[in-house]
């Protein structure tokens, strides 16, 4: 073998060593990150197949059956570590100290096949179907994983394998004892490069997933607190409706009997307040007449306060809503009220909901001076999108053509309550 070609055989073979090393720093750092077994048992894997590279190298270079041997072994310690891997991602298998017989078994046949086998078509034949096995095994267990989890990432990873497994088949044909490294290793770096790709993508979806969960999680803790609000309002509005609303009104009818008008005018403005705050907290007749009854009250309320025109458009959504719904749409035109009169010097608001067998749909607008764009949402906002998108809904807030601010909110209703 001349100079020009070992150097290029070697210089091929450390370039595909060099994407087998990223690969297993890759996987060593993902097991940092996330701690799955089998990351950890990937980069051992990747590790020893960068021995393996460095084996043929050598025997390319030195052409003693020593390296030959070496090459056999840490090839067969590679897969089956690439298969221990699969088994841990798939069956969460726990690797014990019985599995590490697998390493001498490995070199015992190496040595048997290098040193003990007369002919060498029947060693690289034996060898071949022993490491075509066990790699097109990786590859069922990582196709069984992705039936059983609907992991797209684990097809890529299982198909890599199996066309890889077949590959060696052509061992004793095209690259025995060192033949035809070229081709060979410029095939083995196209299934790494898949191999790669397939381990990218499963940490993708399992971040994906990760992320669904988390959000899941979250969307039914805001659910949760979102009712023990309203439960907390609704036992705060009752004790002062019925507790402190009742002592006021016996200490304001015993003050007018005994003529002591001044100081019953007093209470009754007291009791009026604590009335008002009732309210505020959670509105009787929001649960007495329903959702629309709720919104013409709240609307009369405000416009008395201050002056400010409410148009309602209800026309559209007469049937009653589950309660969840109807909290969520009065407590949302509830605030986006308050904004207005906080900060829109509007002289007018417009109150529109509408319904179809699907989806309720709210718009709330004012014809006020707009909101700047560099505005930043506040907790109002914040506590109105948090509500509707509990739901599964859309909140949505913008300055209106005509310098108002226009705030639409989409919910999904299913059947009427």
């Amino acid at each position: 073998m001349t100079f020009d070609r070992i150097f290029v055989e070697c210089s091929v073979l450390g370039f595909q060593a060099v994407i087998t090393t990223v690969l297993a720093l890759t996987c060593y750092a993902l097991w940092r990150r996330q701690r799955g077994a089998h990351f950890l048992t990937w980069a051992a894997a990747w590790a020893v197949y960068v021995l393996r590279l460095a084996a043929i190298s050598a025997f390319i270079v030195r052409r003693d059956p020593v390296w030959l041997f070496a090459h056999q072994a840490t090839t067969l310690v590679s897969a089956f570590l690439l298969l221990a891997a699969a088994l841990q991602l798939s069956r969460g298998l726990r690797l014990r100290w019985a599995h590490a017989l697998v390493i001498p078994a490995s070199v015992l046949w190496a040595w048997t096949t290098i040193y003990g086998m007369h002919s060498m078509l029947v060693a690289g034949v034996s060898s071949t179907l022993l490491l075509t096995s066990v790699t097109v095994w990786t590859g069922i267990v990582l196709w069984q994983h992705r039936r059983r989890v609907a992991s797209e990432a684990s097809g890529v990873l299982a198909t890599a394998f199996v066309l890889w497994g077949m590959h060696h088949l052509d061992y004793p044909l095209v690259r025995r004892f060192g033949a035809g490294v070229i081709y060979g290793a410029f095939i083995d770096i196209l299934f790494l490069f898949a191999i790669g790709l397939g381990m990218l993508f499963l940490v993708l979806g399992d971040e994906r997933a990760k992320l669904v969960a988390r959000t899941s999680q979250l969307e039914q803790l805001t659910r949760l607190l979102l009712r023990a609000q309203e439960d907390e309002r609704r036992r705060i509005a009752r004790e002062l409706h019925d507790e402190a609303g009742q002592v006021l009104t016996a200490v304001k009818i015993e003050l007018d009997l005994d003529g002591r008008q001044a100081a019953g005018e007093m209470v009754g403005r007291a009791l009026a307040q604590v009335r008002d705050l009732s309210n505020l907290l959670r509105p009787s007749v929001l649960d007495d007449l329903g959702l629309l009854a709720a919104l013409h009250a709240l609307a009369d309320d405000f416009a008395a306060r201050t002056r400010i025109a409410v148009r309602l458009d209800l026309d559209g959504a007469a049937q009653r809503f589950a309660p969840e719904i109807e909290v969520v749409v009065y407590r949302v035109v509830q605030e986006a009220l308050t904004n207005v009169a906080r900060h829109a010097r509007a002289s007018e608001a417009r109150v529109c909901l509408t319904a179809d067998a699907a989806t309720a749909t709210l718009v709330v607008e004012d014809n006020g001076q707009g909101m700047a764009a560099n505005v930043s949402p506040h907790l109002g906002w914040l506590g109105m999108r948090e509500r509707v998108t509990a739901l599964g809904g859309t909140l949505q807030i913008d300055s209106t053509t005509h310098g108002g601010v226009r705030l639409e909110a989409r919910m999904p209703i299913g059947m009427p309550a």
